[in-house]
């Protein structure tokens, strides 16, 4: 008998470590799954910079040490002139805005179809800005909204040309 219930204990501590390899086992082939996956995902995105190198030396030229840290090598960026408007305000203090927005575009040839749109473009900002309030512009999220209006409006203005992204230089209210 005492035979009989060494066998039978040691019958349920081999299932539960085929039961334990087996999910280690799940464990690591889900892990494995999602790091390919990643890998995958990265490197789709950075595939197409590296088709086109020939652009990036030449946007690396032609910028003249412009270029800013956040841009890919293979963009240009055209920088406008600093703007200073007041802000709107409930109580009557005056508060001004001073931005120094730089545009970041594809290539050479979107920056010589911007450059006689781009009084549409000062006049889209200040439309914009002039009727934003301090309180618009407090934290991350408000300096966030005001990249994605400033984007969608200087898109707009020189539509058939496309801008890729708007780059804050300087942003200062007081």
């Amino acid at each position: 008998m005492a035979t009989e219930a060494e066998v039978g204990g040691e019958a349920p501590a081999k299932k539960g470590i085929n039961k334990l390899f087996i999910i280690i086992g799940a464990a690591v082939v889900v892990v494995l799954l999602a790091g390919a996956g990643l890998f995958f995902f990265m490197s789709s995105g950075s595939s197409a910079p590296a088709a086109t190198d020939g652009h990036g030396a030449a946007a690396e030229a032609g910028t003249g040490g412009e270029h800013g840290a956040a841009a890919p090598a293979d963009t240009f960026i055209f920088n406008l002139e600093p703007m200073m408007v007041n802000l709107q305000s409930v109580d009557g203090v005056q508060n001004y805005m001073k931005l120094t927005v730089a545009l970041e575009v594809a290539d050479e040839h979107m920056m010589t179809e911007i450059q006689p749109r781009l009084a549409k473009v000062v006049d889209a900002f200040q439309v914009y800005m002039r009727e934003l309030r301090k309180s618009d512009l407090e934290g991350s999220a408000g300096v966030y909204r005001l990249k994605e209006e400033l984007l969608r409006r200087v898109n707009l203005a020189v539509y058939p040309a496309r801008i890729e992204s708007i780059l804050f230089k300087e942003i200062l209210v007081q």
